[in-house]
């Protein structure tokens, strides 16, 4: 039986989106379920029990010959979605480095850019907690810090790894490209644009909903 793959999502998450362009541009059918996380909707009990435990998206759901299994967190999704693929650098050390930047994304910029993003866009800032707006300049110059490491990085390469995109672009795209939602201006990085730009670009590339 081929496997059959769900995603468990909020379509305004970029963790989540890095897996539906991981599938899109594998050409992998994936089947949508959708959830409001600010609205508790994976605090459920129906949620907790079957889904994941930890009460957080994404989760990528594959049914296959074992049954429905689950497998949280979006970075390891999308490494399972790409086994064997180009997407996977060959190179034993360019792996490494894919992985690298992988971690990079969710250590460094991730807890960052996409932070200010959900806390400025989604939430409000006049809805922050005074511990939040306390934290506002250390993420906001954490986050500068993460998109010129970035910048620097791509300026004399098209892709963050090797010469061919890799999960590490795909981890790496999704809160980059909308970086300016959490009030990071994306003009003062013009390396790092012409990079979203060839992301765009991509065959089979889909846009964040």
């Amino acid at each position: 039986m081929a496997e059959m793959y769900t995603l468990h999502e909020d379509p305004r998450s970029g963790n989540c989106y890095k897996i539906k362009l991981t599938a899109a541009l594998l050409g992998l059918p994936l089947t949508i379920r959708q959830y409001d996380i600010m609205r508790g909707e994976t605090r459920t009990p129906e949620f907790l029990q079957t889904i994941n435990r930890n009460g957080r998206i994404p989760v990528l759901q594959i049914d296959g010959d074992s049954g429905a299994r689950f497998l949280p967190e979006s970075n390891a999704a999308c490494w399972y979605l790409a086994g064997g693929s180009e997407l996977i650098p060959a190179d034993r050390f360019d792996q490494a480095d894919m992985l690298r930047w992988m971690f990079f994304e969710q250590y460094n910029h991730e807890p960052n850019v996409a932070t200010l993003r959900f806390w400025l866009h989604f939430v409000g800032e006049a809805n922050l907690s005074d511990q939040q707006r306390a934290m506002l300049p250390a993420k906001r110059i954490a986050g500068q810090d993460a998109l010129q490491l970035m910048e620097e990085h791509l300026a004399q390469r098209n892709f963050m790894v090797g010469g061919n995109v890799s999960l590490a672009d795909v981890a790496l795209f999704p809160y980059t490209h909308v970086a300016e939602e959490g009030g990071f201006g994306l003009e003062d990085y013009p390396a790092l644009c012409r990079w979203i730009d060839r992301i765009g670009t991509l065959p089979g590339f889909v846009p964040m909903d």
